[in-house]
């Protein structure tokens, strides 16, 4: 390779003396002829293997099944080894261009080594990158925090990189410059806190599978409600439903709590648990009247019908006084609601039968009797789940005045006016 190179640039300097140049002014103009023309066949070698390497990764691509040669060709890495070919060549030439000026061939020697290691970095990076798009594309690894792990791998590389940048233009012994490092250990650790912490975040969150890219989390702190889009070593974007974008630090997905719901929305269910107050006062026994007409709803018919011979039977057989309807056993207006209720549920065609499903009285408060509904929708979709609630809900107040029962509500100052 030297052999070639001196034939190339070492015809200038004899022949310039050959016609006449004293020896400063050949020395002088060789120099100038061989920088130029190094520059020409340095933009020559990196014209052609760009074509070479460009066309070569395109046919790879076209005829191979795999689409890791389609991401090398979209990150451009046939084009950053193209540029570095021709700096290879530059610093093979320089020492022999330059070999009569001791103190310009160290600096261009230099200067072109550290871009030859910048160039390095960069095809690293552009290969990291396209595997790293690869795994995404796998369902496999397309919900793992693969940025996380590239970041982390071109971070030593930079460091690497840094070393050998630092021993090329310093010459400075490699133990040395370990040592300093080693000095300067505890600014390093400061420096790249946030870093080191994002490091093991990702890792504690990918082993113990806290946190998918995709997964719908919540996490109040950061204000944060909505889908994880990305994570790297130092935050975690998260698009809100609002469509605006929440960065929260990776660490913090180990050190504070939040919700993540993939259990839900990988379940068979969606839960709906919300309630409505029923004023106490409107609570009270129904009698057979009352019965026979409310008889007339089909979802409860059969049950009053079982019901009030259990209860007849009861009654008639311990003699009970039913001139007060407090004696004995009787039916409530609020208890055939629930039975109600919970009918409808069990016949509604948007639940899960196959989970809990219930209609169930809470504990008195100081603004009515909580009246829960607990069940599950079998879609999880935001927009059918509250279609679905909501429609439960509007049945559910609609019917409550068959069964002369009241809802709570804060008096306006309307009522208060006409009270």
């Amino acid at each position: 390779m030297s052999n070639f190179i001196g034939k190339i640039f070492g015809w200038c300097y004899p022949f310039l003396l050959k016609i006449g140049f004293n020896d400063t002014l050949a020395s002088y103009s060789s120099l100038l002829i061989n920088i130029v023309l190094l520059g020409f066949l340095a933009y020559g070698i990196y014209v052609v293997f760009r074509l070479i390497l460009v066309t070569v990764l395109v046919v790879i691509a076209k005829r191979t099944k795999t689409n890791f040669d389609d991401l090398l060709v979209n990150n451009q890495t046939a084009k950053y080894i193209a540029h570095l070919i021709p700096f290879l060549f530059i610093y093979k030439s320089v020492p022999i261009i330059m070999e009569d000026f001791v103190s310009w061939e160290w600096f261009f020697a230099k200067t072109v080594g550290v871009y030859i290691v910048l160039f390095s970095l960069w095809i690293s990076r552009s290969v990291l990158n396209a595997f790293r798009d690869f795994l995404k594309s796998k369902q496999r690894f397309s919900d793992k925090p693969i940025d996380s792990y590239v970041q982390v791998i071109m971070i030593v590389l930079w460091l690497f990189g840094v070393f050998v940048i630092i021993y090329e233009i310093f010459d400075i012994e490699k133990k040395a410059i370990l040592g300093a490092l080693g000095a300067i250990s505890a600014i390093i650790i400061l420096v790249f806190r946030d870093t080191i912490l994002g490091f093991v975040a990702s890792i504690q969150v990918s082993l113990n599978d806290m946190v998918r890219i995709g997964d719908w989390i919540t996490f109040d702190k950061y204000g944060a409600d909505g889908d994880v889009i990305e994570i790297n070593l130092a935050t975690v974007k998260v698009r809100n439903f609002d469509n605006t974008t929440t960065t929260i630090p990776t660490y913090s997905l180990i050190s504070d709590s939040f919700r993540n719901w993939r259990g839900m929305l990988n379940s068979d269910g969606r839960r709906i648990k919300r309630h409505l107050l029923i004023k106490a006062k409107s609570i009270r026994f129904l009698t057979d009247e009352e019965l026979e007409k409310m008889k007339k709803i089909q979802l409860i018919s059969k049950y009053i019908d079982t019901r009030q011979t259990e209860i007849n039977s009861y009654n008639k057989t311990y003699h009970v006084d039913k001139s007060l309807s407090i004696n004995g056993r009787n039916m409530t207006n609020f208890g055939l609601f629930r039975k109600y209720i919970t009918n409808y549920l069990e016949n509604y065609p948007g639940l899960n039968k196959n989970m809990i499903l219930l209609c169930r009285q809470l504990q008195p408060t100081a603004y009515g009797i909580p009246l829960e509904i607990y069940t599950f929708s079998k879609d999880q979709r935001f927009e059918q789940y509250e279609y679905i609630m909501a429609d439960i809900f509007d049945h559910i107040i609609a019917s409550i005045v068959y069964f002369d029962l009241e809802i709570f509500e804060l008096p306006t100052d309307k009522e208060n006016f006409e009270a």
